[in-house]
């Protein structure tokens, strides 16, 4: 950004533009060069004072050197309509005794009298808005760009991955009811083999009274019952 210049200083740049962001404060600086080879005074008015801190404000610019000026705006409520903002700088500078400092300039060095040289430089305020990181995208906006890429690539809806979430319901849905299916199974053999043994034995006693009214021996027809007896036990237990 260009600047300016006037008989005494060089000033750079030619506006103050602030970084604008609500609730904060906001700084620039602006650069004064004595382009002569005397002492020179300068001061920085505001139509804002209240709004505007300048540091230094007022002081002595030797000469060929450069004097850095500060200025804070402090934090706004609320942003200005248009983000247009009206405040202005003046910055007077006047020729100054050699050896002169900053306890040596009083408001009179600026008043314009015959005979003396007052320069003045006008600088306008504007505001800088601040960048801000773009929104995460919904999720109907990623679904949609989804179906753009899609259709752009000739891909079919159905080709399309569906939804992570819903594909997990499915398959445990599916798991669930193959467990309760081989549960219901496993549940109807365990009664079958119960009521099976509940038979036999009922039969092995009927052949034990029969056995003690014939002396006590045992038949073939009582061996072959324990024996089925005993399979249809470790059955039973294999299964549960």
């Amino acid at each position: 950004m260009s600047g300016g210049s006037g008989s005494f200083l060089e000033i750079q740049p030619s506006e103050l533009a602030f970084p604008f962001e609500i609730m904060k404060q906001s700084s620039c600086s602006m650069q004064l060069t004595n382009k002569t080879d005397h002492y020179v005074a300068f001061k920085v008015k505001t139509t804002n004072p209240k709004q505007y801190c300048v540091r230094p404000n007022i002081g002595v610019v030797l000469p060929g050197s450069t004097c850095d000026v500060t200025v804070t705006m402090q934090a706004q409520q609320e942003s200005p309509p248009d983000m247009q903002c009206k405040d202005k700088f003046l910055v007077q500078s006047v020729a100054a005794e050699n050896g002169a400092t900053t306890q040596n300039i009083n408001a009179t060095m600026f008043n314009k009298e015959p005979g003396r040289v007052v320069d003045e430089f006008k600088l306008r305020v504007v505001y800088v808005p601040t960048t801000t990181p773009s929104p995460i995208p919904e999720d109907s906006e990623l679904r949609s760009s989804a179906h753009s890429f899609a259709q752009e690539n000739g891909i079919s809806h159905s080709a399309m991955p569906q939804s992570v979430s819903r594909s997990s319901a499915e398959t445990t849905k599916e798991k669930s009811s193959e467990a309760t299916s081989v549960i219901s199974k496993l549940t109807e053999e365990r009664m079958s083999a119960i009521q099976q043994n509940q038979k036999l034995r009922q039969e092995l006693e009927l052949l034990r009274k029969e056995s003690s009214k014939n002396g006590g021996g045992f038949s073939i027809t009582f061996l072959l019952v324990v024996g089925l007896l005993g399979v249809a036990i470790g059955y039973i237990l294999k299964r549960t």
